[in-house]
């Protein structure tokens, strides 16, 4: 939970978000703002989100003020101890649970926080090692998104004999989903003894995820005349094959430069499909890498537009630990993460990301 410090300078906002919240009803009112269907659908959810952060606050000073006020009591002895324990206990929950939902209302959320997304897992540096833990790391995913009731699928994947993987695309749905895995991009490092290790030496190896929020129509728009589509037979681990027809399907931006192949349908127009939401999703990677490059500038923090070269995380067998090196956080419990417990890493990285906005953060 977020230590108090923080939300005293949050109660700084209180005066602020009173004078904004007078402001937009002076607009909304404003005849020439009534007229514009559009700008007065814009205010009105502004003035929505500034009227809960006002009910907030106001929620947030009156638990304080009846947290000093049943000290006052137990001091003076008006109150036996279980009961004042029982009360306080009840304050300091409402009064966490309001510091995190002013928090999370201050901070103006991410556009695409409520958009599915496309995840591309990669083998990195460490051989057959390398793409046994990119297979790990995906079980990984598969598994929370279970957890969490997404829906989710492997749109492709090109595997090893070993059971490892080269690379994997996967398309997860559901509420929040880029919201919580937007923080899961980049440099992903593991250390244990190979199972093809006789003399038992710990090795290191690596694996690239990167997290796309899945694009609409609107936000990239790709002509025929730029795609490069070739077919082929698909086949899998060791060159074996699938099926007897030309059903994988290859595509070249011609402007970019950039391929993508799909071979898990049968079909060569699903296929084609798929391999054309996969390199939407990439388009609108660089699409938004540009926007996040100036933000950057003017933000402390990169936690969550973390580039595909940071190393972002190690998982360490041998020590049973699992660290984020962005926010120096480590627990000891690499089997529950590895089968998709992730809330506990997920739930820090979004509380420091938060915080760090809050320190530049202007209404």
């Amino acid at each position: 939970m977020f230590k108090n410090t923080v939300f005293l300078n949050i109660l700084e906002f209180k005066e602020e978000v009173e004078k904004k919240l007078q402001e937009l009803e002076i607009k909304l009112s404003d005849p020439n703002i009534t007229s514009d269907l559009e700008k007065l659908k814009e205010l009105g959810q502004e003035h929505a989100r500034f009227s809960e952060l006002n009910e907030l606050f106001n929620n947030y000073e009156s638990t304080l003020e009846d947290i000093d006020a049943l000290h006052e009591m137990y001091n003076a002895g008006d109150v036996p101890e279980e009961e004042y324990l029982s009360l306080l206990n009840e304050l300091e929950t409402k009064k966490e649970t309001l510091e995190k939902n002013i928090t999370e209302r201050l901070v103006p959320p991410d556009e695409y926080d409520e958009r599915n997304i496309i995840m591309e897992i990669r083998a990195g540096t460490g051989g057959d090692e390398a793409a046994l833990f990119a297979a790990d790391l995906m079980r990984m995913y598969l598994r929370y998104a279970e957890r969490k009731n997404w829906k989710h699928e492997i749109l492709d994947i090109n595997e090893n004999e070993l059971g490892g993987i080269k690379t994997a695309i996967l398309r997860i749905n559901g509420k929040g989903v880029y919201r919580r895995l937007k923080y899961e991009s980049g440099v992903h490092r593991v250390q244990r003894v190979p199972q093809t290790e006789a003399s038992g030496r710990i090795h290191t190896s690596t694996a690239t995820v990167a997290v796309l929020p899945e694009p609409t129509d609107i936000d990239v728009h790709i002509s025929e005349d730029e795609l490069k589509i070739d077919t082929y037979r698909a086949s899998g681990a060791g060159g074996q094959h699938v099926n007897k027809t030309d059903s994988a399907v290859r595509i070249t931006h011609l402007p970019t430069g950039i391929v993508v192949t799909c071979q898990k349908e049968r079909s060569q127009h699903q296929n084609k499909e798929k391999a054309l939401n996969i390199l939407k999703a990439k388009l609108f990677e660089i699409k938004l890498q540009e926007q996040q490059s100036k933000i950057i500038k003017e933000r402390k923090s990169q936690i969550g537009t973390a580039e595909r070269s940071e190393k972002i995380r190690t998982y360490n067998f041998p020590q049973n630990r699992v660290t984020d090196h962005r926010i120096q956080y480590t627990t000891y419990r690499i089997n529950e993460i590895l089968d998709g417990d992730l809330d506990e890493i997920i739930d820090k990285l979004i509380e420091y990301d938060l915080k760090e906005k809050i320190e530049t953060l202007t209404i």
